[in-house]
């Protein structure tokens, strides 16, 4: 019996044997070889079905792929092949003979039939991934990672089977040679791994493309997919696939080109070089995207970056053929006009059509990306936003995870007009246990809308809406008090902002994090970097952490990463501490070493940080300005994303600005005088009721309105809210004849006053004064320290000869001053007193 059994066991593999043959020596193999078309495999596979091997089978397959990926409308042909009796009958005929494939051949096969389009619940597909299962152990790593990315296209990344593929990777990551096979698997089990396993894979992926020469951009793209999965923007890794993609750019196709694109506004990673080129390759290959889903691609990549007559033949382009889109690439459309701020209605209102019929296809996670595009264009279509509250309040009582209650509640909080009923009161009371901070920041975040935007659902339900919070509160109290690794918390806290965080959870964030000071790492500091900046809050404790772990690993400060360490001192303006101006030092001065290889924009952002922090390196300023440099920096502007293009801009301008102020001594010409006369005509110029206020009583003080100016621009553009001029006895001085002074303060017009009026010099011992109404935006979320940037434009007013009054919010809405005598009397101190 048992000799029986063991040759049972046996006899597969010599059948196996006994069928392997050479394509020379098949005369079958041979023919399906040397078809050219579809059909001519599927006569072939009809006139010799009960002679077909495994062999057969899988050639028979792997030819129908290689046909389909050459093509241009593949989804169309994939459905005739998927469709086709014969195709079905070599589906039937595979999963007979699955036991007689060989390691290779059987995840060959699974690759080929997922990516012809068959669905993951299909029975061939089923048992392929068991067959895989069972002999995970005994596949090559080659094998193992197209395994891997098989199951990745199944969604099945987090599936205990994804999990020993990760073990497996962990035992043998040292031995691993052949590099090939890294970034597959990388990208497919990013979401099963620990931070060790993480760590270890990209050092390996960093030695993997020391020689680029190695490494293809299809290996590249893994790599870069792998950091976007993870949510790290690891710039030494993404500067050596870039070089890759930038060596392979002539050959790239819309897809990939419009793939790299989208990981890098993912990881919020914009390189110039690249840009441009594939902007040119775009451009190169319009003619050739002539079907829905590579117009898509090449909208979604070019029109962001495209000028005014190729946007506008993509706009006309879509108008035509957006009936023929599906969800996903109507998806790509929404978004790509979100990105370049494009509103016309025309379009839109064809869109918003076409995502009627669309909705049911949506997941959540696309929904909510879609959604708030379509907030963002300002969309008006009742019709459509009460059809979508109907069906998100629907598919959120049908919804079982987390994650899809957490993103449908937030989509429902932010459409016109909606409300929370007991309904989704009772989903969220019942998942709140489960949640982690982002999510008890969501919710939040939805039923504060709800209270605040519908006063009459508020009368009836505030008691609900109270209740929720107090528990949202609890649970995230509780989460705070018992954290324990910092990582993990920093994790929760990346995309936390909002109303509710900063009133109720700011300050018990800042305290747990105190707590776990220790923990501050080289490995988190951008990430704790960024959280400081996001809160705006300042504590010496943490920002001496942070710079002492910077200076004992200041060798490893990578060129574009001293602009992120150096932000929350900057935005805080924590400069006095020697051991912070040692640090200052040590980043800049490793950044000195690379300034030749920085995207422009990142050292125009560098050098506008060092001016806020009042260090002006002659080497990197003189890098940013010479023609050569700001030339490059031209191009760059027209091709990165809108927002992005006129920050810098601004940047430049300001930088510009102190360094005529702050350092004469370098020779910078000022050179912005149009660009601040165009951002000043932008501005609306209106004055809030506050400002009125501190106007008609600065006129009482003063002796009248023509002894006070309103919203003044400096010869250096800087605004100030009000100016006033005092003698050497302190006595004001008019602008204007008292006969000509305008007498009717009501009918003063708030709106900016002539800017840059001649100055007349000034009589001897007399004093400009700005004076300077400071909200709660110029100062640290938690003190009274004033910004970097509101430091800096006090500092360049007194270079510019003013007297700077400020009058802080918390000063002029305290107790004391409730009363237009106290008011009169604090600013006659201020203005006469000090000055």
């Amino acid at each position: 019996m048992t000799r029986m059994l063991c040759l049972r066991r046996f006899y597969p593999f010599a059948l196996r044997c006994c069928q392997c043959r050479t394509v020379s020596s098949d005369p079958l193999l041979s023919q399906l070889s040397n078809c050219t078309h579809e059909d001519e495999v599927f006569d072939l596979v009809g006139k010799n079905k009960t002679k077909l091997s495994e062999k057969h089978v899988g050639s028979a397959i792997d030819i129908l792929w290689q046909f389909q990926e050459k093509k241009h409308n593949f989804p169309r042909n994939s459905d005739y092949v998927k469709n086709h009796s014969h195709f079905i009958m070599l589906n039937n005929l595979a999963e007979n003979k699955i036991s007689y494939m060989d390691n290779e051949a059987l995840i060959h096969m699974l690759y080929n039939i997922l990516s012809l389009g068959v669905e993951a619940h299909d029975s061939l597909v089923r048992e392929l991934v068991v067959e895989g299962w069972r002999r995970l152990d005994g596949l090559s790593l080659a094998a193992l990672s197209k395994f891997a990315l098989c199951l990745h296209k199944q969604k099945l990344v987090k599936s205990p089977l994804m999990g020993q593929i990760a073990e497996i990777v962990n035992k043998n990551l040292d031995s691993m040679q052949d590099t090939r096979v890294l970034p597959v698997l990388m990208s497919s089990i990013s979401s099963v791994i620990s931070k060790n396993l993480q760590n270890r894979l990209m050092q390996k992926a960093e030695g993997a493309l020391e020689n680029i020469e190695l490494v293809s951009s299809d290996h590249a793209m893994h790599f870069v997919q792998f950091l976007r999965n993870i949510k790290l923007q690891h710039h030494p890794l993404l500067d050596k696939c870039n070089r890759v993609f930038l060596r392979d750019a002539k050959q790239l196709d819309v897809e990939e080109l419009s793939t790299i694109l989208q990981l890098y506004h993912s990881l919020r990673f914009n390189n110039s070089a690249f840009r441009l080129v594939a902007k040119q390759r775009l451009m190169a290959i319009m003619d050739e995207c002539n079907n829905p889903l590579s117009f898509t691609q090449l909208f979604a990549a070019l029109a962001p970056m495209a000028g005014p007559a190729v946007r506008e033949q993509l706009i006309e382009t879509a108008l035509l053929i957006a009936d023929e889109f599906d969800h996903l690439q109507t998806l790509a459309v929404v978004e790509a006009l979100k990105e370049m701020k494009y509103r016309n209605s025309q379009l839109i209102k064809k869109i918003t059509d076409v995502l009627h019929k669309h909705l049911d296809m949506y997941r959540s996670t696309e929904l909510a990306r879609l959604l708030r595009s379509i907030v963002f264009l300002q969309v008006h279509d009742p019709d459509f936003y009460s059809k979508l509250q109907k069906w998100l309040i629907r598919r959120l009582q049908e919804s079982v995870t987390l994650t899809d209650i957490c993103i449908l509640t937030h989509l429902v909080s932010i459409l016109p007009s909606s409300h929370m009923d007991e309904a989704i009161a009772a989903r969220i009371d019942g998942i709140l246990p489960q949640c982690n901070l982002n999510y008890l920041n969501f919710f939040a975040t939805a039923i504060t809308k709800w209270v605040r935007h519908n006063q009459s659902n508020q009368r009836r339900g505030s008691g609900l809406h109270g209740i929720l919070l107090q528990k949202i509160k609890y649970h995230a109290f509780q989460r705070l008090q018992q954290a324990n690794d910092l990582d993990h918390l920093l994790e929760e806290l990346k995309f936390l902002a909002g109303e509710w965080f900063e009133e109720i959870l700011l300050e018990q964030t800042m305290v747990t994090l105190q707590r776990l000071v220790d923990q501050i790492a080289w490995k988190n500091m951008l990430l704790y970097s960024s959280f400081i900046v996001k809160t705006n809050y300042l504590c010496p404790l943490l920002l001496d952490k942070m710079a002492a772990v910077a200076m004992e690993h200041v060798d490893k400060i990578y060129k574009s990463e001293a602009y992120l360490l150096l932000l929350p001192f900057a935005r805080l303006h924590y400069i006095d501490p020697p051991h912070v101006q040692e640090f200052f030092e040590a980043c800049i001065g490793q950044s000195s070493k690379h300034i030749s290889r920085f995207e422009p924009h990142l050292l125009v952002l560098l050098g506008y940080i060092c001016a806020l922090i009042e260090h002006f390196p002659a080497d990197l300023i003189k890098a940013i300005f010479n023609i050569k440099f700001l030339a490059k920096l031209d191009t760059q502007l027209e091709i990165l994303p809108v927002s992005l293009s006129r920050k810098v801009h601004t940047r430049l301008m300001e930088l510009n600005r102190a360094v005529c102020l702050e350092c004469p001594d370098l020779q910078i010409p000022w050179f912005h005088e149009q660009y601040c006369q165009q951002l000043m005509q932008k501005s609306s110029g209106n004055r809030r009721a506050l400002h009125q206020q501190i106007h008609r009583l600065l006129g009482e003080i003063l002796g009248g309105s023509h002894f006070v100016r309103v919203s003044v621009f400096t010869s250096y553009y800087h605004e100030i809210d009000f100016e006033c001029v005092l003698d050497r006895n302190k006595k004001p001085l008019p602008y204007v004849d008292e006969n000509g002074a305008r007498a009717d303060l009501k009918n003063v017009h708030w709106s900016q006053e002539s800017p840059l009026l001649e100055r007349k010099e000034l009589p001897p011992g007399a004093q400009r004064i700005a004076v300077e109404f400071l909200d709660s935006s110029a100062f640290c979320s938690n003190s009274n320290t004033p910004t970097g940037e509101t430091a800096i434009k006090k500092r360049h007013l007194e270079i510019l000869g003013y007297h700077v009054v400020q009058i802080p919010h918390f000063e002029w809405n305290s107790m004391e001053l409730s009363s237009k005598d106290a008011w009169i009397e604090y600013l006659k101190k201020k203005i006469f007193e000090r000055a």
